[in-house]
């Protein structure tokens, strides 16, 4: 059966993959062309990362999982070096009032993308050596609390709100399964709850956001987004207006090919291929939850947990914005909407799932034959 679970999250994550070219391709044409002057600028880059983004998922299924329990340290201290420094000039990239991206020349990555792998590796690890002890208060809330808190404060700096909820929120959900105690997790996470708004309510642009989620109608300008989205969704209805027919993506929806593809897919293809997506992601959910749950060690329980948490939250949260069921945030569809770092991030955390898996399947294969040998031995 696990053998089947592997091959049931390579195929998901495939037929996202596939989709995602071809609605990038659609999506993004007109914005190319504006732009930069050719219509499959971004399809080009996009491909260029799937690439890399495949080859580092391939590699890394084929790299013991049990190396990043020892690396964790190192890869914790470069995700916070890396985070501060897009405050450097002449490093760190500002686009749009915000800085989260590092310039490497040919290139430009986002290092918020690297910290939720980080995150999750480094959590794991923690956890699996506290063992137990992750019910007391020091060790299963304080050190691993202010390990995170330091990168959620980072993103927060940028300002990445987004990502900063989506890595706190694997993060809450790493602890309580690692065996944090209900009650100190429950302080720890209203008391993050409580400094975010603060922080938004000083954020003119994120208050912006929350107001026009809940009053739409008062705030049209700020809603506007959602409102696209919406007529988006409308617009397609059960089968769509047909593969590059939508109007929305014609400067009406902005962000068309990044966080709103899905309104697209929905616009063009229709509920239908919503629902599939949906679908996609529920399946990607289960082989993760199924390869955590079968992992032979804690430490493969956590990360695969981990994981699978951090990319099933992030398409929740994106499909939440677009569907406007939450307030709009930066955070891209995995596998699907546009953004290199991303992309890549999202391949390598299935590349681990799957060594994970390989791990488990060698280990049972083990202890089927064992028995057999230990019969040859004795004969």
């Amino acid at each position: 059966m696990i053998r089947r679970v592997s091959i049931a999250l390579t195929i998901a994550v495939a037929v996202l993959l596939a989709l995602g070219i071809v609605m990038l391709a659609s999506t993004s044409s007109v914005r190319g062309q504006e732009a930069f002057g050719d219509p499959l600028h971004f399809l080009k880059r996009q491909l260029l990362w799937m690439t890399a983004g495949i080859a580092s998922g391939v590699l890394l299924a084929r790299f013991d999982y049990h190396w990043y329990r020892k690396l964790a340290l190192p890869l914790a201290v470069a995700v916070v070096l890396a985070l501060a420094a897009v405050f450097v000039p002449g490093i760190g990239l500002r686009v749009g009032g915000s800085r989260r991206w590092l310039n490497l020349g040919l290139l430009s990555l986002q290092p918020s993308e690297f910290a939720k792998l980080g995150v999750v590796i480094s959590l794991a690890a923690w956890l699996t050596r506290v063992g137990r002890r992750t019910a007391l208060l020091v060790p299963g809330i304080v050190l691993p609390g202010a390990g995170v808190g330091m990168v959620a404060v980072l993103l927060m700096l940028e300002p990445d709100y987004g990502t900063t909820a989506l890595t706190c929120t694997v993060a809450g959900c790493m602890l309580f399964a690692g065996g944090a105690h209900l009650g100190y997790l429950s302080a720890i996470a209203a008391a993050g709850v409580a400094g975010m708004s603060i922080m938004v309510a000083h954020d003119p642009v994120r208050l912006g956001r929350v107001l026009a989620f809940l009053m739409p109608d008062k705030y049209p300008a700020v809603a506007y987004h959602l409102a696209q989205s919406k007529i988006a969704f409308i617009k397609g209805g059960w089968f769509g207006v047909g593969l590059g027919n939508s109007i929305q993506k014609h400067l009406y929806l902005p962000e068309a090919h990044t966080d709103f593809i899905l309104a697209i897919i929905g616009e063009e293809l229709g509920f239908i291929a919503t629902i599939l997506v949906l679908l996609l992601f529920t399946a990607i959910m289960v082989c993760g939850v199924v390869i955590s749950v079968r992992a032979k060690d804690t430490f493969g329980r956590l990360l695969g947990f981990g994981l699978t948490a951090m990319i099933i939250v992030q398409a929740i949260i994106n499909m939440g914005v677009v569907t406007g069921c939450l307030p709009t945030k930066g955070l891209p569809l995995p596998f699907i909407s546009y953004g290199g770092s991303s992309l890549l991030v999202s391949l390598a955390m299935v590349g681990i799932l799957l060594n994970i898996e390989e791990h488990t399947a060698a280990s049972e294969e083990d202890e089927h034959t064992r028995p057999a040998k230990d019969q040859i031995h004795k004969f």
